[in-house]
């Protein structure tokens, strides 16, 4: 990108001012911040001037799918939930439909018998809880109703519907291996929802299958029930729920549904470049689907104070009285310095770093293709993956008091 805001003019610019004999050492970092933040909030200026919003009758474009070769080597392979890089050719299964079946693997009396939580005045079995067609809402007195296509998923899905609360949640936190939406602004998720029907939405890694699920539901909505989808959700307050711990070690896991399970208490196993994600409690999380059940992401150490220089600087710093200019543009830029987002710049504070880390390699990869995202890729073309773990580390361990605003 070239131009006045490109990362090398307002680097020169940057440097030019703080360096000025009449600036004060103590004003520099101000002074290059708020030259950052100027540069970034006109760069939005230009775009939204082109580009308008997403309103609910907008058809969706016709378009000519890019094929972009995806770094498959070097994929952080634990924000997709794998172990192993794909093989040539390897894609996803399908993912099984909903049904009310009861699985003969299974004692049949344990999953009929209802199941309650504690502060619930709900019960369901186990049959109930897996009928993502009748999305099971344990807490139905803490949200707005919920609207049709939440509960019951898109109609002209037929037999392949799934509620968007099935997987997402009723109170729209979701999990590490989909996406957090409670609280994201309306014409965002109109625009994520435009762009999974249209090609411009996939996931850099082919074998993900819940990505093709969320494409054939896409492709099934009608313009009423995604507005629909995107009111509900943008209107529920998102509170984090994810437990960050800088650690050396952690439990050995399997691997379900593309989410890491503890198969031990002790911590024995060495993290190297990952961050885990594991549920605060297996049963809670996996088996009854309780909305209220968080999660723990095991993070290298030094993660968050190496994340943190790269939200809100995007990696500059002096050495001496020498700039020098960061490898991308600090996140607040875009994200505002409350990391609660503006316009199709989402709120990004206390979510899943799992999926944090998963969209930004998608957008490195190009498989996220929409025209917002372009300006993302630019932001952060130059970031490592070590670099995705620390700013996805640093992002989910905030909570809106924690902010880098308001830790000043």
């Amino acid at each position: 990108m070239t131009g006045p805001y490109s990362g090398e003019s307002r680097a020169v610019f940057a440097q030019t001012v703080i360096q000025a004999d009449f600036v004060k050492p103590s004003l520099r970092t101000f002074i290059f911040g708020m030259v950052c933040i100027a540069a970034g909030a006109a760069a939005m200026r230009y775009y939204d001037s082109r580009h308008p919003s997403v309103s609910k009758t907008s058809a969706p474009e016709s378009i000519t799918p890019v094929v972009s070769a995806v770094d498959l080597q070097h994929e952080p392979l634990w924000a997709y939930g794998f172990e192993k890089p794909a093989a040539a050719g390897e894609m996803a299964q399908p993912q099984a439909l909903p049904t009310r079946n009861l699985r003969p693997n299974e004692d049949a009396d344990e999953q009929t018998r209802l199941r309650h939580l504690i502060g619930s005045n709900a019960s369901f079995s186990l049959v109930d809880i897996r009928d993502g067609q009748n999305v099971a809402d344990w807490f139905p007195i803490e949200h707005p109703p919920l609207p049709d296509v939440i509960a019951h998923g898109p109609v002209a899905a037929a037999e392949r519907k799934r509620g968007c609360g099935f997987c997402h949640l009723p109170n729209g936190k979701g999990r590490p291996e989909n996406a957090p939406v409670a609280g994201l602004p309306v014409t965002y998720i109109l625009r994520q929802l435009q762009d999974f029907r249209t090609g411009k939405r996939k996931s850099a890694d082919p074998r993900k299958p819940n990505t093709n699920t969320m494409i054939d539901l896409a492709k099934s909505l009608s313009d009423e029930e995604m507005k629909a989808a995107a009111d509900y959700f943008s209107s529920l307050t998102f509170t984090p729920w994810v437990r960050v711990i800088e650690t050396d070690l952690v439990p050995k896991t399997r691997i379900a549904g593309n989410l890491f399970i503890p198969t031990e208490t002790s911590k024995s196993e060495p993290i190297g470049s990952r961050i885990i994600e594991v549920p605060e409690n297996e049963e809670q999380s996996e088996l009854l689907r309780n909305p209220h059940s968080g999660f723990v992401a095991y993070v290298p150490p030094g993660s968050m104070a190496k994340g943190k220089e790269l939200v809100t600087k995007g990696g500059a710093k002096f050495v001496g009285s020498q700039f020098v200019p960061g490898k991308a543009t600090p996140c607040i830029t875009c994200h505002r310095e409350d990391l609660l987002g503006a316009g199709d710049s989402p709120p990004i504070i206390g979510r899943s770093p799992s999926y944090i880390a998963r969209q930004m390699w998608d957008i490195q990869q190009g498989t996220r293709r929409g025209e917002p995202a372009q300006l993302m890729k630019l932001a952060i073309a130059n970031l490592t993956p070590d670099d995705l773990i620390a700013i996805s580390a640093y992002v989910a361990s905030l909570r809106p008091a924690e902010s880098p605003r308001a830790s000043r």
